[in-house]
């Protein structure tokens, strides 16, 4: 495969990641944030904060709902 996107923002490991319905990427990291991007041109959209622990596993639920854990 091709390298398409490097995604730059996180501050250390990234050890999760979820793909939104809509293409919307998600990563989680052990700088204990979750940032959004656009999987269509790999812009950072936000970044969210509040887990006082490493964000070790992101999931969709059904209603779209981000899911986060640490």
């Amino acid at each position: 495969g091709q390298l398409l996107q490097i995604l730059e923002g996180h501050t250390d490991d990234v050890g999760s990641l979820a793909v939104a319905q809509n293409g919307t990427l998600y990563s989680g990291s052990t700088d204990r944030t979750i940032r959004v991007w656009s999987a269509v041109n790999g812009s950072h959209l936000r970044t969210l904060t509040g887990h006082a622990f490493p964000v070790t596993a992101l999931a969709f639920g059904a209603t779209g709902n981000v899911f986060s854990g640490s």
